[in-house]
């Protein structure tokens, strides 16, 4: 399974599990109109490290957080690169 792939399916896992309404999905969804929370972000991150094996958070410099859903899969992507 790809990458975003993987990561919609966990968008959709953790939308039902937090009983959260998810927007459509779209690389130009603005994550913060996504419907999930931070607490679902936080579930989302920890999830796809151990699912993919890579936490782009996890560089030691600035990062910053991904705007859009197209970003987010990109800052997975280019990590696992």
């Amino acid at each position: 399974m790809t990458a975003r792939l993987t990561i919609h399916a966990m968008f959709e896992r953790v939308a039902r599990e937090q009983k959260k309404k998810l927007a459509p999905l779209a690389d130009d969804l603005v994550l913060l109109d996504s419907g999930l929370d931070s607490l679902c972000f936080a579930i989302i991150t920890a999830r796809l490290e151990s699912d993919l094996g890579v936490d782009p958070f996890a560089t030691g410099g600035d990062v910053e957080f991904p705007v859009t859903l197209g970003e987010f899969v990109r800052f997975y992507d280019d990590a696992a690169k």
